[in-house]
């Protein structure tokens, strides 16, 4: 390492070979080398010995909406960036709806990339958005380095981004397929939506019955038969139904190719325990009940689930009101996201090599961006995250760097505190302290 400008030293660090006492020397951002702990230290290299805090990749967030610009009120990149930073998150891929413009064509990507630019204390990639009326922009767009398409199968929520019936998915999934690109899809279908029950209100109980699993179920079904039929590769989002879990494992033996997410809201809350009213608790899909979370775990553990993501969909306070039918539906949960899950992985006798499997070697996977993410090894940006596993923190708002500080976590005690998140071997946050900005902007290289 007798090139290395930085030297980090723990005596717990996670590798895709497992844990260990290492040394890892950091030159130019880049990774390069993973030594024995007691691998001598070039004089020209700054050693920050960490102790016993274990040294993690910096996990990559491939599903946020920042909203910025157009519903900045909500969140923008200045904000959504710092609070991922503070929970050890060092990339991420936001999403292309909740913003004015959405990202459905290159100028409105372009329009994103210059408001990011500036602010983005993480580095940054952008989703594209398939519209029933812009399949001429998908291809365009992908030259333009977006990591993929996202659809919704149901209404959105915004008037600005309508869903695909079944017809123009499967247009768009043959175009997306033609040119080897990635459909990421909000799986619900809208008939059995619009067919539940709607009973507006506070209680948390008529909301679950108004978004049931078998919405979940048949539209991840339809999506899989449609991938199957056009050979296409195709991403399930936020999955909260264990009912369908079978049906995925089916899909995948047969060879369709279809990867699945969770959230660590539905990993780590359950339906029994919403208060009614609380609409920081509402998401679409929603919440669902702990057996339900048990399967969840349980194919996250098997592989049926490849990865976890915050979904992170914030608002104003005052749209999150009382009645959960009109509520905005979206949880908050960059800064959290890291000790949620590591909290609910401990308890269930998982390791931080698992919550690190699923956080950042995947989601990388996931975008095309394992040559450069989610691992701590040779080669790779020098992104890390330094966390103490053993130490609590009782959840307060006010501390929290989202623009709008609603957490469903409000009062709860969580493991896991993150001392210092690094970005390309630049420290960008300790102990509350946070640098200017030193994110870039990423685009889809293969």
């Amino acid at each position: 390492m007798s090139d290395a400008e930085l030297v980090l030293r723990s005596t717990r660090v996670i590798t895709p070979e497992g844990t260990r006492a290492a040394s890892v020397a950091v030159a130019a951002g880049t990774i390069t080398a993973v030594l024995p702990y007691d691998a001598p230290v070039p004089e020209s290299a700054r050693l920050e010995d960490l102790g016993d805090h274990v040294l993690l990749p910096g996990l990559v967030d491939t599903h946020v909406h920042v909203n910025d610009p157009g519903r900045t009120e909500w969140e923008g990149f200045w904000t959504a960036t710092r609070a991922a930073a503070a929970g050890g998150i060092t990339t991420l891929v936001d999403m292309p709806l909740n913003s004015l413009p959405p990202t459905t064509t290159v100028p409105h990507l372009r329009t994103k990339q210059r408001v990011a630019a500036d602010k983005a204390h993480i580095d940054v990639g952008f989703w594209g958005g398939a519209l029933p009326d812009n399949i001429k922009e998908l291809r365009p767009l992908h030259e333009a380095g977006v990591f993929g398409f996202k659809a919704f199968l149901s209404p959105s929520g915004v008037d600005e981004f309508p869903h695909l019936e079944r017809d123009p998915l499967a247009r768009t999934m043959a175009e997306i397929a033609a040119f080897g690109g990635l459909l990421i899809v909000h799986a619900e279908d809208p008939r059995l939506l619009a067919s539940a029950p709607q009973q507006p209100g506070p209680k948390y109980a008529d909301f679950l019955a108004s978004r049931p699993r078998d919405a979940e179920d048949t539209a991840i079904a339809q999506l899989i038969r449609e991938a199957k039929a056009l050979h296409a590769r195709v991403h399930v989002l936020h999955l909260s139904s264990s009912d369908a879990l079978p049906t995925i494992a089916q899909a995948r033996a047969e060879g369709v190719r279809v990867t699945v997410e969770t959230c660590p809201h539905y990993l780590t809350l359950t339906a029994e325990e919403v208060p009614d009213g609380a609409s920081e608790f509402k998401c679409c899909p929603p919440i669902r009940e702990a057996a339900n979370q048990d399967l969840l775990w349980q194919a996250l553990a098997d592989g049926t689930i490849d990865c976890i993501v915050t979904d992170h969909s914030p608002s104003t306070a005052d749209l999150k009101t009382d009645d959960f039918a009109t509520a905005w539906g979206g949880i908050s949960g960059l800064q959290l996201s890291l000790a949620a899950v590591w909290t609910e992985a401990r308890r269930r006798g998982h390791g931080l090599e698992d919550v690190v499997r699923w956080m950042s070697a995947r989601t990388s996977e996931l975008v095309g961006l394992d040559d450069r993410k989610g691992a701590i090894a040779v080669g790779r940006d020098a992104d890390f995250a330094v966390l103490a596993p053993d130490e609590t923190f009782t959840v307060d708002p006010v501390a929290l760097q989202h623009r709008n500080r609603v957490t469903a976590y409000a009062g709860k005690t969580l493991h896991g505190v993150v001392k210092s998140t690094w970005l390309r071997g630049q420290r960008i946050v300790a102990d509350g302290e946070f640098t200017e900005p030193k994110g870039r902007l990423l685009t889809r290289t293969h």
